[in-house]
């Protein structure tokens, strides 16, 4: 089982476009699956900031954000972070992002800005994109 932790901007992909491999990756959230979404309080704060704010400016009713929202939070696993390991990343934003993978032993980052991460390799944590993490799904 993949142990997994989607970076926000996935999220925010998955509400701009019905199309793109992040909208079908959170689609497997709702069925079964061979991999595991993780997810802290502090990620899961950002997820709501962010996707409000973007679905508002995409003409998303807030209500139907907030259900969007649920399904991933209801669909995922809820970690506790420890340790922090920073600084290690260049965006200090991130930091918390790659400290949950860490906490939760992900196999896997997703996120489409992989060049963010460099470094995560070192807690044996691959990064991908939706699009590539897809693919390692389906092989």
């Amino acid at each position: 089982m993949h142990q997994v932790v989607l970076d926000t901007n996935v999220l925010v992909a998955a509400i701009r476009s019905r199309t793109g491999a992040s909208h079908r990756l959170l689609l497997e959230l709702a069925g079964p699956r061979s991999w595991t979404l993780n997810l802290s309080n502090t990620l899961a704060t950002e997820y709501v900031e962010v996707i409000h704010r973007e679905g508002a400016k995409l003409g998303h009713a807030p209500a139907a954000l907030d259900t969007f929202l649920n399904f991933v939070c209801h669909a995922a696993v809820e970690r506790e972070v420890f340790f922090r390991w920073r600084p290690l990343l260049a965006d200090p934003d991130d930091e918390m992002v790659l400290e949950l993978a860490v906490a939760c032993a992900a196999t896997h980052l997703v996120t489409f800005n992989k060049r963010d991460f460099a470094g995560a390799e070192r807690f044996g944590i691959c990064v991908l994109t939706p699009e590539e993490f897809l693919a390692v799904l389906r092989s």
